[in-house]
């Protein structure tokens, strides 16, 4: 499925910065929408649990919001949206207003990423202490990030996704860098704190088990599959 002759529309269910530079050097053209939903009433203790159950939410929200909004863009070509936060496979009918009558599929893409420190499930930090002491945590050992894409075909109902993990070592790093990453505040923005692509951050990478476009919120090879999985029905 080559991007640059692909006769579909993308829906990035996502207002993250991250994804949408990933999906772009994938060379997929697309729009955004975002889900409005409430994440911390949704509770899983597995991780991989958690990312898919809240990239389900995040699409049947957008589901909804495109059942109730009246000036929809009519499409003549498959779209797809994507939403990144599934542990397994899913099969489902969602019918979907007009897009049931497009010749043509329409797919939905939505995504969620938790980081996983010793056991323990980490969202975004609530305040900078938080986000202080995460950065704190993670000098000198390991966390891993786990995420999920969830690739919804509007036409047919069918559903797929997966989630992937990947673990990050670190050197120690320093007081005073962890400080610079936290007055920025962008570490309050990212699943755990944890954004290894930063110029701050990036030179105290020890090692990357993993890609890091998965890291940063949208595994490349995932993606590809999940569209072309929904897209042709292909269970590979």
């Amino acid at each position: 499925m080559e991007p640059g002759t692909s006769s579909y529309k993308i829906i990035l269910g996502s207002s993250s910065i991250a994804r949408r530079k990933i999906l772009s050097q994938m060379g997929y053209q697309f729009t955004l929408m975002t889900a409005d939903i409430d994440e911390k009433s949704i509770r899983k203790e597995i991780p991989e649990e958690l990312v898919m159950a809240l990239a389900e939410a995040k699409a049947n929200a957008i589901i909804s919001k495109l059942q109730t909004t009246g000036n929809q863009e009519r499409v003549d070509e498959p779209t797809l949206l994507i939403a990144a936060d599934t542990a397994e496979a899913i099969l489902q009918r969602l019918p979907v207003g007009d897009y049931l009558k497009d010749a043509e599929p329409t797919l939905l893409i939505t995504s969620d990423q938790v980081v996983v420190y010793e056991g323990v499930i980490r969202e975004k930090p609530s305040n900078k202490q938080e986000a202080r002491q995460f950065l704190k945590d993670y000098s000198g050992r390991k966390a891993a990030t786990v995420g999920s894409v969830l690739v919804t075909n509007l036409k047919t109902g069918l559903r797929k996704g997966d989630s992937d993990r990947v673990e990050i070592h670190f050197n120690e790093i320093p007081d005073e860098i962890i400080e610079k990453l936290v007055d920025e505040g962008i570490t309050l923005n990212v699943a755990g704190g944890l954004i290894i692509e930063h110029p701050l951050i990036f030179p105290y990478v020890k090692d990357v088990v993993g890609t890091i476009d998965s890291v940063m919120g949208l595994p490349k090879d995932l993606t590809e599959k999940l569209l072309k999985a929904v897209l042709y029905n292909d269970e590979k």
